[in-house]
């Protein structure tokens, strides 16, 4: 998942009822009448804060940046899928809003139970639950599960999300998606069968352990074919789940109020406490401190933590600090390196800014190694299996530059004296301060890098999301913040470096990274039905991505969040590595 004005992400190997844990700082138990739960630093990373059944109120939401789409197929932002799933957007499967490892297991949403497997792991059939709704009270049928699915196909209408789906489903049929679609019910896609209204089945070409995975992402969630409005449906998507949008203002607010067409007795995932959620878009990311401290909104839902300026308000007042958690979130921050943009088409120039990089500062830039993460040497996080602490080909771990084998590098690929070249970045968050650390640091090898900052909004998708852009712009290096689509390897790297994935836009592979021996693991991995030798072929991965230089991590993610001491039940999920936004409510 991308990183809203980003964060997020899950992080951890599981299978669909398996998963593994995290760590937290100082836990105080609180109990009050029958509930109990946890307060002070970092208990929103251990336990629940704040327990209530409490219903009633206005939660107060705020971001910086809008959605990158409230199109369910068009979104990537971890925050925007925690937002879909709490309030307005049901799947077959979803994962649990529980805290701690059982976070990260996926439970039935829509689907009376997990699915039934046969035919050696090729064939999953589920069951819809009786008494499920869309906002204006049609009843959910499998056929509108099937119809939102195909729409991941039409990726030259509604590029952006993930196309794991495509690749799975597809089977060489070379499906449009339903706005080509020549069948005459408009479900022409052969593997997957609706027999009734209540049955749906997936057929798969090979078994996939992960595929469950695939179903719990918001696209894969049912759409009314007569509602679709195509491109403009993030606009004002229909709900499925307690929440629908009242109004939407692009880039200033959102505001969704209970659907009283949702049956609290078919959902056991959401509490649905607030009357209405507000979501104010656009505020300076340094107002956005402000206003938590002063209580006058509840949580940013970008989830990436306070600025530099607020770091020291919370951490050094003990009163403030108990309101505030520093979760591990899954995410690497790093950037690529374009293949297509001279001079970095040479791997010598590539591998002369992986040492001249001052990891350091561009850590301190986050917040430091407290609250802006560890210093990352490869490119899977620690709670990925598959993940190698030793594996640090350029001797980063130190995160000092090396500058002599940096010019060592320059020389090898006939820039001695250094070059010209732009660096994309988002224009929010951290990331515009990270990225002129990184623009420092090169400076002091001759690599002199222009910084062209971008709306966040449109980054992903058109403006390093889009090959010809890159190389129309020149982007050798480009910002990024990467987590877990799902809490596997496959669901964390591959996206990133399967040259086959390569697409025009909303492209995930910004380095555009085809190596033949990458490919071809990858596909060994996800066949792999034993989780050991699939997260040891992911680590071959990793090195091989490592070796070619077109990544360059440079921290294992932390965010110091504050929640609003008047919020109810929060606690940090681990498939996002932030709050859950379906369990919020609030006390006034």
């Amino acid at each position: 998942m991308r990183t809203g004005a980003l964060v997020a992400g899950s992080a951890a190997v599981a299978l669909v009822l398996s998963a593994c844990g995290s760590g937290g700082d100082d836990k105080t138990p609180t109990t009050g009448g029958s509930t109990s739960g946890v307060s002070g630093f970092n208990a929103a990373t251990k336990g629940v804060v704040n327990p209530s059944e409490k219903k009633g109120g206005t939660l107060k939401l705020v971001n910086h940046s809008d959605a990158d789409s409230w199109d369910p197929v068009r979104a990537y932002y971890a925050w925007v899928w925690n937002f879909q799933k709490g309030y307005y957007v049901r799947t077959l499967l979803t994962n649990a809003s529980k805290p701690g490892e059982d976070g990260l297991k996926l439970e039935p949403d829509l689907a009376e139970k997990l699915p039934e497997i046969t035919d050696g792991g090729k064939t999953y059939t589920f069951k819809l639950k009786a008494g499920v709704k869309f906002e204006d009270g049609s009843p959910i049928t499998s056929k509108d599960v099937k119809y939102g699915i195909e729409r991941v196909f039409a990726q030259d209408i509604l590029s952006g999300g993930p196309t794991y789906i495509v690749d799975v489903l597809d089977q060489g049929q070379k499906y449009p998606g339903p706005y080509k679609d020549t069948d005459p019910n408009g479900l022409g896609l052969k593997s997957v069968e609706t027999p009734d209204d209540t049955t749906i089945v997936f057929k798969l070409k090979e078994p996939l352990s992960d595929f469950s995975y695939l179903l719990a992402m918001p696209g894969a969630g049912p759409v009314q074919k007569a509602k679709d409005t195509g491109d403009k449906y993030g606009d004002k998507p229909v709900s499925t789940g307690p929440y629908k949008f009242q109004s939407f203002d692009p880039g200033k607010k959102a505001v969704l109020v209970r659907n009283e067409n949702w049956d609290p007795k078919t959902d056991t995932i959401r509490k649905a406490l607030p009357d209405q959620i507000d979501l104010t878009i656009g505020t300076a990311v340094e107002e956005i401190d402000n206003q938590l401290l002063a209580g006058d909104v509840d949580v940013d839902t970008a989830q990436t933590g306070v600025q530099q300026g607020a770091q020291p308000k919370i951490l050094l007042d003990a009163s403030k600090k108990a309101n505030a958690d520093t979760p591990t979130t899954g995410f690497i921050r790093y950037f690529s390196i374009s293949t297509k943009v001279k001079p970095f088409d040479n791997i010598h120039c590539r591998k002369a800014v992986q040492y001249a990089t001052d990891k350091i500062t561009m850590q301190t830039a986050r917040g430091g190694a407290e609250a802006g993460g560890d210093i990352a040497t490869n490119m899977l996080p620690p709670n990925i299996a598959g993940h190698d602490p030793a594996l640090d080909p350029y001797n980063t771990k130190s995160g000092k530059p090396q500058i002599d084998k940096a010019k060592e590098e320059l020389a090898a690929c006939g820039q001695p004296n250094g070059f010209d070249t732009v660096i994309a970045t988002r224009n929010a968050g951290k990331e515009p301060k990270t990225a002129e650390a990184l623009q420092a640091a090169l400076k002091n090898v001759g690599i002199n890098a222009r910084l062209d900052p971008t709306d966040a909004s449109l980054y992903f998708r058109s403006t390093i999301g889009a090959p010809s852009n890159v190389a129309a712009k020149g982007y050798g290096l480009m910002m990024a913040g990467w987590g877990a689509d799902f809490p596997t390897g496959y669901g964390f790297l591959s996206i990133l470096v399967d040259g086959r994935t390569i697409s025009q836009s909303g492209n995930n592979n910004y380095a555009e990274l085809n190596n033949a021996e990458v490919n071809s693991l990858i596909d060994k991995a996800k066949a792999a039905t034993d989780p050991k030798a699939a997260a040891d072929i992911w680590g071959q991965i990793n090195k091989i991505v490592m070796d070619e230089a077109v990544m360059v991590p440079f921290t294992y993610d932390k965010a110091l969040n504050y929640r609003n001491p008047r919020l109810t039940n929060v606690f940090v999920t681990e498939y996002y590595g932030m709050y859950d936004f379906a369990s919020l409510g609030v006390s006034s």
